[in-house]
């Protein structure tokens, strides 16, 4: 595999995050994805900063890269208006998981990019950029805020490359914030054809995507092309399949940035055999 591509996958920090990084070095992965905290919880942890030094020096040490993945009930489309408890909360959760990943040495964290149930759309937007804006406004570090979009399941946002891009642009602090791209979301929702898209390549080009991009979710699809479903299948055993990776591994700006798998490990309980494969791809 070419030496400056990075790829690995999510691992538990049952371990502490320490443990996490020696678990991906142990497979031989270049990078490796946690969750900072209870994926299920909004609850700010205070958390082990020697645990969090130790992973930092690690990965330093054996040129590993790790992202964070924010918990899951992170909302960033919530109202301050109709809900400043909710809202407080996605707030709060999202600056602490900052200081983890930034004590971990992580390039970020990973948020989806938010929905709204009901209402104006252009009200969902205008809350992500607030909650955005809040969370960035006194942070120093250098981790950012990695936006990743999204496959359709749960609503109409989140899906286009434009969306994020503005989102961005329009935001007060644009340089603290990247694109995580899921290739299984993308698929979904429309954004990526999986296969030869030049569509694809040219308006990431275009609009500044790949400008943002830190990070790829490497997730094959459960489901067909535009499902608007997020199921992640192992990669190359999915709808888009061998011949849609390898061509997207080719994009340079995917490349440059951490590779990660989400999907479900391999009979020994790894992603040993998802790394293999896409080492043969890349050397190919």
């Amino acid at each position: 595999m070419t030496a400056d591509v990075k790829v690995g996958g999510h691992f538990s920090i049952r371990g502490g995050y320490y443990g996490a990084a020696k678990a991906a070095y142990q497979l031989e992965a270049g990078a490796f994805q946690y969750f900072p905290k209870n994926p299920r919880s909004l609850t700010v942890k205070s958390f082990d900063a020697k645990d969090a030094a130790s992973c930092c020096s690690f990965c330093k040490q054996h040129g590993l890269v790790s992202i964070a993945h924010t918990p899951y009930p992170s909302n960033l489309a919530v109202s301050q208006k109709t809900n400043l408890n909710a809202y407080q909360k996605v707030v709060d959760s999202l600056r602490n998981d900052l200081s983890i990943a930034e004590a971990c040495g992580s390039l970020g964290i990973v948020v989806h990019f938010g929905t709204i149930k009901s209402g104006n759309p252009l009200q969902g937007y205008q809350n992500i950029i607030q909650c955005i804006n809040d969370v960035l406004s006194d942070w120093q570090g250098e981790a950012k805020l990695l936006i990743e979009n999204l496959a359709g399941d749960h609503g109409d946002m989140g899906m286009t490359m434009e969306e994020l891009v503005q989102i961005r642009r329009l935001s007060r602090y644009p340089e603290r914030i990247g694109f995580c791209l899921d290739t299984c979301h993308a698929f979904a929702a429309g954004m990526w054809r999986g296969e030869v898209d030049e569509d694809f390549d040219k308006k990431a080009e275009q609009l500044g995507y790949f400008e943002g991009l830190a990070a790829v979710h490497l997730n094959d699809s459960k489901y067909p092309y535009i499902s608007h479903k997020d199921r992640h299948a192992r990669i190359g055993q999915g709808y888009i399949g061998e011949s849609g990776f390898r061509w997207l591994l080719q994009i340079e700006a995917i490349r440059k940035v951490p590779l990660i798998f989400e999907s479900e490990t391999g009979e020994d309980g790894t992603y040993r055999d998802d790394l293999e494969r896409v080492r043969r791809w890349l050397e190919a």
